[in-house]
């Protein structure tokens, strides 16, 4: 489900508001602008203060992601590569090259591309594996951002909470309005320690769990690819890729229609060896 962070968030906040309710308290009573001002703001300038300006702008599309959930489907990735890998044992690799525009995702694009150039193995391996690295490490970037907003606003939360004390103590001439001085002193740790608990390290964990999902679909294309390159049967191909996903998942690969396939079953010969062509530049 897509929209099992936006669910989950919400409803936790809902679950907040609705304990208040039932306990005779007013929601409302809840908004307190200068708490939020230190939390909110202090939390979102001390996390600047911890990043690059192009991390901070990557921010919005970061909430994007983790409230869409994850947008890779290596059910029909499966079928496309086994169709590619059917095609080549019939037709020879470098009849993949009519096939490129046809291939969406930039990766396994940069992959057949390398393979129809006739790289050696090692280097298709090599340059693949270093596109999956730095996507790995552009992603722990993410989840650190919301990692260190969640470690952030608690903190800000109780100083938030201090300078309402302050304020408080200042005024004990005044012990009519001391009892909601001192409740509206309170509402900063419950903004830093709920937006720390409900809102920032829930997005972490998220974009760590996408990653790790997004991970494993790269390290699949790659064996896809290499496999290709090795002219290896469809069928195996294919059952290789599916250890990839879940067993439930499975069934959905071999229903989807496979790029580039015209025949189910390929007989097992060898591959048909490519013409030595020169590697073009990778983009």
């Amino acid at each position: 489900m897509k929209a099992n962070t936006a669910i989950g968030v919400v409803g936790a906040v809902a679950c907040l508001l609705i304990s208040v309710i039932m306990e005779g308290g007013n929601p409302a009573s809840l908004l307190n602008i200068p708490a939020l001002l230190i939390v909110i703001g202090g939390t979102g300038m001390a996390t600047f203060a911890s990043t690059t300006m192009e991390g901070v702008k990557k921010v919005p599309k970061l909430y994007k992601k983790a409230f869409g959930g994850p947008d890779v489907q290596p059910a029909a990735a499966i079928s496309q590569m086994v169709g590619l890998a059917e095609k080549a044992r019939r037709e020879g690799l470098l009849a993949l090259e009519a096939e490129l525009a046809s291939i969406d995702d930039g990766f396994t694009r940069t992959g057949i591309q390398l393979v129809v150039d006739g790289t050696d193995s090692d280097l298709v391996r090599g340059i693949l594996g270093s596109e999956i690295d730095g996507m790995s490490s552009r992603h722990r970037a993410g989840g650190q951002l919301f990692t260190t907003a969640g470690g952030f606003a608690p903190t800000l939360g109780i100083l938030g909470t201090v300078l309402s004390l302050v304020h408080v103590l200042e005024n004990l001439s005044s012990p009519s309005v001391l009892g909601h001085a001192i409740a509206g002193a309170f509402l900063a740790t419950l903004y830093g320690v709920g937006s720390a608990n409900l809102i920032f390290l829930p997005i972490a964990n998220k974009l760590k769990e996408l990653s790790s999902i997004e991970l494993a679909y790269r390290e699949m294309l790659l064996e896809a690819v290499l496999s290709i390159q090795a002219g290896d049967n469809p069928r195996m191909l294919r059952d290789k890729l599916e250890t990839f996903i879940e067993p439930g998942a499975r069934g959905a690969s071999r229903e989807a229609p496979a790029a580039g396939a015209a025949a189910p079953d390929v007989p097992d010969v060898p591959a048909a060896p490519a013409a030595p062509v020169e590697m073009a530049e990778a983009a």
